[in-house]
């Protein structure tokens, strides 16, 4: 299945408590698990003033769907083409 990278502008983002992260995160779960195995949450990077989640999905409309059914801002959905590292250079 593709990957995706869904950016969400969340003002004050890094200042966002344990708990915060902690409900915010029970709340993606649940409506996860409503939609079903065809669209899964790898992780999130948590900046200053965005989130950045990576999202494996049979496509971007589950990934939209999953935002507007939790309430999540989607500012960008971007699918991965390849990954790279420092490996990539040998």
């Amino acid at each position: 299945m593709p990957k995706f990278v869904i950016e969400r502008e969340i003002p004050g983002a890094g200042n966002l408590s344990g708990d915060e992260l902690q409900s915010i995160s029970q709340k993606s779960c649940a409506v996860l698990n409503e939609l079903g195995p065809q669209v899964q949450w790898v992780h999130s990077y948590v900046t200053d003033d965005k989130i950045y989640c990576v999202y494996i999905a049979e496509d971007e409309n589950l990934v939209r769907k999953h935002a507007q059914m939790g309430g999540f801002p989607v500012n960008s959905v971007a699918q991965v083409r390849s990954t790279i590292d420092p490996t990539t250079a040998d």
